[in-house]
Order: C-alpha cells, then structure tokens, then sequence
C-alpha cells in the first residue's frame, strides 16, 4: 500500500539504506530520493536498490517530498531538518531515526515554516556496522520504534508515520521525547559507555586471551567514536543518572567480593541472570532483545 509518492533520506548509510529498501520493495512509497555527501556511498545506496534517485543537494532532494526521513549523525540532525523545512512543501512531514530526542526537538522549535512538521522516531535497529552496504530490507521487522510527538502534533501525521512504521515491520511506541532520552540512556547509552569501559579497560598483552565473553561484551564498542561522542554529549543528563545506578551496582558487586559476601554477590548475579532471561525470552517470541 503506498504510504506516500515521494520519500527524501538524508543520510543513506545502514538506516538510511535499509529504510529506501524497504519502502520501495513494499511499495510503500512511489520514489525514494536519496540525499548524501559522498556519490560513492549513494551509488552504493542505488546500485542496492535503496533508491530511485539520488542527489548531493539538501535543498533540491525535498523540494517534492511528502515525507523527509534524516537519518544524519545526531550532532547534524538539527540542522538538517531546519535546512530541509526550510525548502519543503507545505504539507510536508519529517522525522528522524536519532537515538536522543530532547535536544532535537528544543533545537527545531519555533524554526519550522507553516505547513511542515517534524515528528521524532528511532527505531531500534541496527548495529557496529555502518554503510549502504549492509543495507537490510528486514532490518525493522520486529523492531520496536519510538515516536515522540507533542502537544502540536495533528492526529493525522502521526497517524501517517505510525502506519508508515508498522509497514515496515515494526512495533511502534509512543513517548515524549523526555521520557524517550531517559529510557535509551539506560537500555542504549550506558551499554554502550560500559563495553568502550571494559574494551579500553583490557591491557595490550591479554588481548590475545580474550574470547566469548569479552568479544560479546564489547561488540558495540566497535561502533563509529565519533557517533557515539555525539550521542553521549546530546544526552549528558539521563546518561549521568543511569551511570549512578550502574556505579550503585558495580560497588555493591566490588563489596560482596571485598568483604567476602558470598550471599550477596548471588543475589545480584541471579537478579541479573533474571533479567537476561526475561529479555531473550522477549526476543524469541518476536519482541525486542
């Protein structure tokens, strides 16, 4: 069912990519107009089937959109949703795939033109891995995605990007973008800060012994530094507070083995194992892990 007759993505790596393929293979939209910086990584984008067109020029990739998806790094999200507005038609509906949302909204406030609204969302895809390349039809389906609309919203757009995320595969929830920062900080940001802990905490000489555990618990810490900077920084507040818990609990792992409490440290590591548990149990009847 076609959702929309022209689709702009700004930003065609893994997200970007995997989303023009999914809508152009579930024929949810008519074209997909791809926006980037580098030709390679758009040719790489079109040569997948991800888009139908492609362009280095912000301003003229929107100007027919009905729909602008940006899917830039979330030091540039603002920005590139100020400029596209800014060249959009009326009637025009953006969102995003940023994985922290306070910030953008406060940033885009009050720069929209009449006509153009913007609506959060983050899927929760994707991986270390980045590129057109990887580019995934599949990547949503399951997935659990986040939208953040306001008290500005109008039923229909919302409307409009629900559906358009439940055709993709998704589960979509709703939150504010406040409730949205403090949630990820938790289940995203801070998982994230712990395996780069724990990767940069490994001396140089035992990297040779290291096996399933370490290479499991640090995966994500070979995603992009830079993205990841930009993440931490545009959720500095929620990623504190869930960095105390954390710290709550490592102490009181380091005490049960100082003093020794050997009943306590099995009390945490079961309640941990609980949790685990919970989630895989999640993830194999089609929810989320």
């Amino acid at each position: 069912m076609q959702r929309f007759r022209t689709v702009a993505i700004v930003g065609v790596g893994l997200i970007g990519a995997s989303l023009g393929l999914g809508l152009l293979r579930r024929r949810l939209a008519n074209r997909v107009i791809g926006i980037g910086r580098r030709e390679e990584s758009l040719r790489v984008a079109l040569t997948r089937g991800a888009l139908s067109h492609t362009t280095l020029h912000l301003a003229e990739g929107v100007a027919e959109a009905d729909l602008v998806i940006v899917c830039t790094p979330v030091g540039r999200i603002a920005d590139d949703i100020r400029l596209a507005a800014q060249n959009c038609q009326s009637g025009t509906l953006i969102t995003d795939v940023g994985s922290t949302k306070a910030e953008i909204v406060a940033q885009v406030a009050g720069f929209l033109p009449s006509g153009v609204t913007f609506i959060g969302s983050h899927p929760l895809a994707g991986g270390e891995r980045s590129g057109p390349q990887f580019a995934e039809v599949d990547l949503f389906d399951g997935r659990a995605v986040i939208v953040t609309p306001d008290k500005t919203t109008r039923p229909d757009d919302l409307d409009a990007l629900w559906a358009l995320w439940t055709d993709l595969g998704a589960r979509v929830l709703r939150m504010t973008a406040e409730e949205h920062d403090r949630a990820l900080a938790a289940t995203s940001h801070l998982p994230h800060l712990v395996a780069a802990a724990l990767a940069a905490a490994t001396p140089d000489e035992l990297l040779d012994l290291t096996a399933g555990g370490w290479a499991d618990s640090t995966r994500i810490a070979a995603g992009d530094p830079e993205l990841w900077r930009q993440i931490f920084a545009s959720n500095r507040g929620p990623l504190r507070a869930a960095l105390a818990r954390f710290e709550d609990r490592l102490a009181a792992l380091r005490e049960s083995i100082e003093r020794p409490d050997d009943r306590a440290l099995l009390e945490i590591l079961a309640t941990a194992k609980e949790r685990r548990d919970i989630v895989s149990r999640t993830s194999s009847t089609g929810g989320t892990a």
